[in-house]
Parts: structure tokens; sequence; C-alpha cells
């Protein structure tokens, strides 16, 4: 249900008065169009609801024919259709299109209205029609569903209690209401409903609905016995099998949850709940990332698995360059905090580094901070302001110490584009790239110039806060999506002598800077995504890293520690410069790596932003 609509957005009262003078005017369309924005708006407004009955007294049909249904309705005239059904003697088709508008935008409190909420729609109605529009609005929703999301959707609760009301001893009503009250942290109701539910009518869908009760109350002897009920009752149902397994992970008993996995994939090795749950307690076992590469293999290779599973993003979640960037470090970075925080653009403050920092860090504390004063004690070899490597893309300029970009800035369009997709955080990799695909269309010029001039952070809640806390993961952000930019150049061109693979290439073997990680990044990306890249951007990493360990025994490596982290995320890893990568660690890699502190929680904050839905 798009929203189908051209014009600025009203607010309620507006598209009211304007509906109320188009209907005194006789026009019923423009009075349709506007009523469908108001409960748009305020879905619940008493005034909206009186308008919307004068329309229909006085519109043919009782005035559906105003608001018709196809592929792109506003979701506002769907609303509006719903409550004229329910007004027309036909409340089960009005409830089902309000389910739909809960699950296009399940925050907004469509069914918060008399109708839906009276004692009498649940008598009016047959129990297993209010089952499946039950099981319709749990399917939009998570579970459990956010505390401040819960009010708008407890309508449906109390339709679901009405309805229990009358018919206490329907077993798919009362699965179907425990799965409801289970969403919205009503997890006791939802294991007396269940368990009634059971004992009425027996069932394999009972027992689940039990299980998943007894589960989110932490009562897992309950739940795994009521799971084992249901694989009595329908052993070939193997997503039980995997939600077994899920539980008894979750319980510390992976070597059971692996044994019920294996046992769903010895009756289908194909089975996706099953192959999805194994991978990611693989995983949790032995920390191996081949478990989790082999989990994006097989999603790419499944197109159409049966439902939409969180696994792989689940393992990835907050793991440096699986999930996020990693912050930047260093002293001029703690310095560019701080004046932040304090909102002095680090007046009278003076960072002494010891060697020249990564032309992009420099650049970005320069630019908000401009009152930082960064002093140099000398220039170490190898010259950190040197190319690593002869390079034909040379990115930055130097006077002394100071970097100046050596590219033009690049396109409006470009910017645009680029705040549009830019995140320090992403599910995975493979779904980094999938986001990145709305850069294809831009030139490699525009693409390098955003290393280089990246944009402002947008005027939204993520720029507010990364301005507020870290300025420097807003630029990285914008480099490691330029690069992933990169990614998508010319992908009809083999990876050996493509044109993607040459900048990339050239890009890490460049000025030490955050351009080096984010261009290694998209290379890990290629592999993450195309099994045939594996072995040369291995081989690169490799070298990459090699050469970066080697500086380090002379002189600092500022984006040493996070190269390492990209080399332990990159598939088919030679066993040598793993550990290579470990050392550079200074200890073995944490199960789930995690910013240091302050910005632990600065973190936490916007990783839990990209997962809102």
């Amino acid at each position: 249900m798009p929203e189908g609509r051209d014009d600025p957005a009203l607010s309620a009262t507006e598209e009211l008065a304007l509906a109320r003078l188009a209907l005194d005017e006789g026009d019923l369309h423009h009075a349709a169009g506007h009523l469908a924005g108001a409960l748009a708006r305020a879905p619940t407004l008493p005034e909206v609801h009186e308008t919307l009955a004068r329309l229909a007294a006085v519109g043919g049909g009782g005035g559906l024919d105003l608001f018709p249904i196809n592929h792109h309705t506003f979701v506002g005239a769907v609303v509006a259709r719903a409550h004229l059904l329910a007004a027309a003697g036909r409340p089960a088709e009005g409830l089902e299109l309000l389910a739909a508008a809960t699950g296009y935008a399940p925050g907004t409190e469509w069914a918060g209205v008399p109708w839906v909420i009276a004692p009498e729609l649940a008598e009016r109605l047959d129990a297993e029609h209010i089952a499946r529009v039950l099981m319709q609005v749990c399917a939009a929703l998570p579970d459990p569903v956010p505390r401040v999301g819960r009010g708008a959707l407890a309508p449906y609760l109390t339709l679901a209690r009405n309805a229990i009301t009358v018919r206490p001893e329907h077993g798919l009503l009362l699965g179907a209401a425990s799965a409801l009250a289970r969403r919205l942290g009503e997890v006791t109701l939802a294991i007396r409903w269940a368990t009634r539910g059971v004992r009425s009518q027996p069932s394999k869908m009972g027992e689940v609905w039990l299980g998943y009760a007894y589960r989110s109350a932490g009562r897992t002897r309950e739940a795994l016995a009521a799971l084992g009920r249901a694989v009595a009752l329908d052993p070939d149902d193997l997503a039980i099998y995997a939600d077994i397994a899920g539980t008894l992970a979750e319980s510390g008993r992976l070597d059971e949850a692996l044994e019920w996995t294996e046992r769903a994939l010895a009756r289908d090795p194909s089975f996706d709940c099953a192959v999805h749950t194994a991978h990611r307690l693989r995983h949790l076992r032995d920390g191996d990332l081949a478990h989790l590469v082999a989990l994006a293999d097989f999603v790419r290779d499944h197109p159409d698995d049966s439902h939409e599973h969180g696994d792989l993003a689940q393992c990835c979640r907050g793991r440096p360059w699986l999930g996020q960037l990693t912050p930047a470090g260093g002293p001029l970075l703690d310095a560019l905090r701080q004046a932040v925080a304090d909102d002095d653009n680090g007046l009278g403050s003076a960072v002494r580094l010891p060697a020249v920092a990564p032309p992009s860090a420099v650049r970005t504390a320069t630019s908000v901070a401009p009152g930082l004063r960064i002093e140099v004690a000398g220039t170490p070899e190898p010259d950190p302001r040197e190319p690593r490597r002869a390079s034909t893309r040379r990115l930055w300029h130097y006077a002394d110490s100071v970097p100046t970009p050596a590219l033009p800035a690049p396109s409006a369009a470009a910017v645009e584009r680029i705040g549009q997709v830019a995140h320090p955080a992403w599910p995975h990799p493979p779904a980094a790239y999938d986001a990145a695909v709305g850069l294809a269309g831009l030139d490699v010029a525009d693409l390098l110039g955003l290393l280089v001039h990246p944009p402002a952070a947008p005027a939204n809640a993520l720029g507010r806060l990364l301005a507020a806390q870290d300025p420097s993961v807003w630029v990285r952000g914008v480099q490691v999506w330029a690069c992933l930019g990169l990614l998508h150049h010319r992908t009809d061109e083999p990876w050996a002598d493509s044109t993607r693979r040459r900048v990339l290439v050239d890009l890490i073997w460049g000025v030490e800077d955050w351009v080096t990680e984010a261009a290694l990044f998209a290379l890990v990306t290629a592999a993450w995504v195309d099994p045939a890249v594996r072995s040369d951007v291995a081989r690169v990493v490799a070298e990459r890293l090699a050469d970066a360990a080697a500086v380090a025994r002379t002189r600092p490596v500022p984006i040493a520690v996070s190269l390492a982290h990209l080399a332990l995320a990159a598939p088919a890893l030679d066993p040598a410069t793993a550990a290579l990568a470990t050392e550079l660690l200074g200890d073995p890699p944490p199960r789930l790596p995690r910013p240091r502190n302050p910005l632990r929680r600065f973190w936490r904050r916007l990783t839990a932003a990209r997962r809102r839905p």
C-alpha cells in the first residue's frame, strides 16, 4: 500500500477541513481523497469518522465506490473502505483490510475504533475468521513488539479477548490469540490461552504456540516438552526441529541443539530453516567464519526460501566489518571527540602526534574543529604520506603535514545518492553489497571524489547523533559506501581485469588512510558475494596485511587493527594470515567484538536504529 500521493503532507485537521469543504460542494471524489489523508494521519479521530459517515450517506453504494482497492491504493483509502464495509454490515471484510493496514504500518492504531473492540463483533464473526486475522497481524510483528509500539495493537488483543469469551474452547482461536498476546508482552496470558487451546483441541500448531509462550517466559523445560509433542504429532515439519535447536542453544545446550539440526538436515539437506540454524550454531560453537560464508552462499543460491531468516545478520551484528565499520582510534580522534563533546570547536586545544595521521582523519578534524592545533613530532620511515605501492590515482597532496584533496569534488547527484545509502552499520556484507546497487550509476570520478570530499552528514536523526558523538563515523561511512559503489562499476567486466578491481586494489595500496580500509572492505565484500574471486581477494588481503605488519615494526600504523579485523572477515583466508591478524589485534578476537568505551553506547544506539523496522 504505497502512499500514492504527490502533494505535500497536510495535517489531519487540514485534510478534514478540505474534505468537508469538498463535501459541501458536492465534490465527493475530492472529499474522499482528503478523508483518506485524514485517516492516514489520525485514524481514531472521531471527527474524521463522522465526516466519513456523511460521505457514505450521500455517496453511491454506501461510499464504497469512492475507495476502490487496486495495486497502488493509499493506506488511508484502505482504512476508509474498511470502516465503510463494517458500516455496511460486512465487518469481516473490513477487519481484513485493517489487518492489512497494520501489516503496512504496525505502529499506527488503525484498529482503535469502537466497532473493532465492541463485544458484538466477536459474536458476529466466525471464530476461525478472527483467528486468521490475528495470525495476519502477528505475521507483520516482531516478537516481542517493542513496548512503545504495543498500544497501537491493543485493539486486536481486545478483539481476541472478546472472541475467546464467546468461544472459549476454539483451539485455533486460542492459539492465534496466544501468539498475539506473546508479542505484546502478555506472556502469562499467552501461556494460559495456549494451554487451554491444546487441552481443547490437541494439534501440532497448538503445541508450537504453547512452546513459544513458555520460551518467552523463560520456561525452557516446558517449551521443549511442548515442541517435542509437536514433533511427535508431525515428524515431517522440520521447522519445529529448528525451533527446538534454537531453544536449546539459547539455554546453552549447544551440542543437543546441533543434534536437532542434523536430524532435520538428514531428512532434507536443503530445508532452509535447518540450514540457517545449523550454520549459525556451528559458528557459535567454533567461531569459524566459513560457516557464515557457507550460509551466505546458501542464501544466494536459494533466493526463494519460504521466509526471511535473520541468522546471518544475528551472527554479524556489531562485529567489525561484518556488521559495522570500526571506529577510528588515535589521539587525533580522541581530541576531535572531546572538542565535539565540549562544543568548542577545539579552541585553544592542541594534539601532538608522533607521526602524520591518516589524511582523512586530519581533514575531518580540521573541518569539524578548526580551532584544534595539530602538531606532528616528525616523519618516521617509511613516510606515511607516500603510497605503499606505485599508484595511478593519487587522492591527496601534501604541504608538509597538511593534506588537501587531489581530486575534484563529486557532482551534486553523487552527493545526493550517497546521502541516501551511507550508514555505519549493515546486516552483513552481502546485504551491504545489495544496498549499494543504488550507486551503480555513478562514474568512477564521482565515487573517487566522494572519498576525499565527503558531504556533510544528513539533517536527520542519524546525522544529528553522529555530529554530537563522533563526526568521523559519517566520513568513514561515506568512504565505505563509495567503495561499495565502485564494486558495482561495470560488473559485466571479468573480475581479473576489471575496472572495479583495478581501482580498488590501487586504493588499498595508496597512502595509509581510512580509504585503505574502505577499499579493502569492498574487496572482502566481493569475496562474500562471488566465490570465484575469493582466492584472489584472500591473496590481496594477505599481502596488504603483511605490509602493514612490516611497517608496524618501525612506526605506528593507525589502520593496522582495522586491517586485521578486515582480514578476519575475509572468506578463504589462509591460516598464516589469520594468525598474523590475531597477533596484530593483541589477543584472540572476541566472539562479539565491540568498540571500546566511551563509544560503546553510541554504537549500540546506531545499530539499534539500523535494525528498527
